[in-house]
């Protein structure tokens, strides 16, 4: 029974990491740029959530939108005014310019809040839901809840919408979406504001159950890039099965070994991948 309540317990925390890694996926698979930066939005994404808690009284599953808000605005004026302008440039100089952002956004955030950890309360904290000798936490299943909707959101956005057709199109060949008339310029800062929004709104819903402070980003830099190489890296669909794949392996690992173990599972897991299916687990959906 406590093999299946790990199970559980990974696959609630698991759909978390994709939706919070599907934004890093996203902007790859779009604009071929490995954001190094894309942690600190969820950070930005947990600020968001707490400021809209303590100054609207909203509950952080609802202030995760506006943490999407904040995450996408953000990440728009960034990919405008600063990534577009290494976009052609040596991959050196792209990763150089969004380490930078990462030192900037995190010592911002330092500078603007302390180095406090800040935490909100809700009435489901320590609420949990049982089925029969099962426990589901109430934090947890909100949070899986809020990303699978998020997660559905964005597959009918992308598959449905003109824009969302228009932001396809721009990552399989530029060139030719240009002259169909779209504007890729545009289409790239959208892309890279949906992926650094969807990072963000996962900072939120994970508000409830965890602290945040202006150096939680890096808590989860190394867990996102596991997560989307793992999926597929560019790959939507990839990220998110990669991030309930690392959850069990994190929460499974954690039933049978001891704390100092359980990431030399994870690793030794991402190392085999990457031995012997490199492309990840599903491949990315995008041709660049």
């Amino acid at each position: 029974m406590q093999f299946i309540q790990a199970i559980i317990d990974g696959i609630l925390l698991g759909g978390v990491y994709g939706v919070i890694a599907t934004g890093l996926s996203l902007v790859f698979g779009v604009l071929g740029i490995v954001n190094f930066a894309q942690a600190e939005f969820l950070m930005v994404g947990m600020y968001a959530a707490f400021f809209a808690w303590r100054f609207l009284g909203l509950d952080p599953m609802l202030g995760a939108f506006f943490s999407l808000l904040v995450g996408f605005g953000l990440g728009y004026l960034a990919q405008r005014f600063l990534v577009s302008r290494v976009m052609k440039a040596p991959a050196s100089s792209q990763i150089f310019l969004t380490v930078g952002l990462m030192i900037v956004i995190e010592n911002a955030a330092l500078l603007a809040f302390g180095s406090d950890y800040q935490s909100v309360r809700t009435p489901y904290q320590t609420a949990s839901i049982m089925l029969g000798p099962l426990f589901i936490s109430a934090p947890y299943a909100l949070a899986f809840g809020m990303s699978l909707l998020v997660s559905a959101a964005l597959w009918w956005f992308l598959a449905r919408t003109w824009l969302g057709r228009s932001i396809r199109a721009t990552a399989q060949n530029s060139m030719a979406a240009t002259l169909m008339g779209v504007a890729t310029k545009h289409t790239y800062a959208i892309a890279f504001g949906l992926g650094t929004g969807l990072t963000a709104f996962g900072g939120g819903v994970i508000l409830p159950y965890l602290t945040v402070s202006p150096t939680i980003g890096q808590s989860f830099a190394v867990l996102m890039f596991t997560v989307v190489v793992l999926g597929g890296l560019g790959s939507v669909t990839g990220a998110l099965v990669g991030g309930i794949v690392v959850g069990i392996i994190q929460s499974v690992s954690g039933l049978l070994f001891p704390l100092q173990l359980q990431n030399l599972v994870l690793f030794l897991v991402f190392i085999a991948v990457l031995a012997f299916r490199p492309q990840g687990l599903i491949s990315s959906g995008y041709k660049r």
